[in-house]
């Protein structure tokens, strides 16, 4: 029972900073849509979508409330795009980072019999398992916006139509595997 409780909360952390970091970046490069949308905060209710967490409960795997932007508030709209969604991954390898080190240093100790150190457990596998799926090229993962500021000018077209239609069969895929 202790497991579960403590992959709810890492799953809540994990995500709620994915999300805020996300809008963090995307009203540091100029955006203020987050901001007004009230996304710009660590609250996790404000990062949970329904489906996505009826999904996580019944599937095994679910998603966050995508955090709104608009490219047109944006200096440079094909770079800035991608490092907002750069921003959520990244904040991810960086709390497994900061869970990995009590983690490595502290095995053996009596902190170690805490449920603290299993959360922090929980925290790193689940930081590492968003990070690993969302820097995946495929759409709807964050990885598919990450290789956009690649694409050529005169393939963004082509670019936006396979980020638009890619995701129903990456999540065919998922579903059906």
């Amino acid at each position: 029972m202790l497991d579960f409780l403590s992959s709810i909360i890492a799953i809540i952390i994990s995500v709620s900073i994915h999300e805020f970091s996300h809008a963090l970046m995307a009203t540091r490069l100029g955006d203020p849509t987050a901001r007004i949308y009230g996304r710009l905060t660590l609250n996790p209710l404000k990062h949970f979508d329904l489906v996505g967490t009826l999904s996580l409960i019944f599937f095994g795997i679910g998603w966050g409330k995508p955090v709104p932007f608009n490219p047109e508030n944006l200096r440079s709209p094909k770079r800035d795009s991608a490092l907002i969604a750069l921003a959520g991954p990244f904040s991810n390898l960086l709390i497994a980072i900061a869970c990995a080190i009590p983690l490595k240093y502290l095995s053996g100790t009596a902190f170690s019999a805490t449920p603290f150190y299993g959360l922090l457990g929980q925290l790193f596998m689940i930081s590492i398992l968003l990070f690993a799926l969302n820097v995946l090229p495929f759409p709807p993962f964050d990885g598919s916006k990450i290789i956009g500021i690649f694409v050529p000018r005169r393939l963004h077209h082509a670019y936006e139509n396979y980020l638009r239609e890619g995701v129903k069969y990456v999540v065919i895929f998922i579903l059906f595997d």
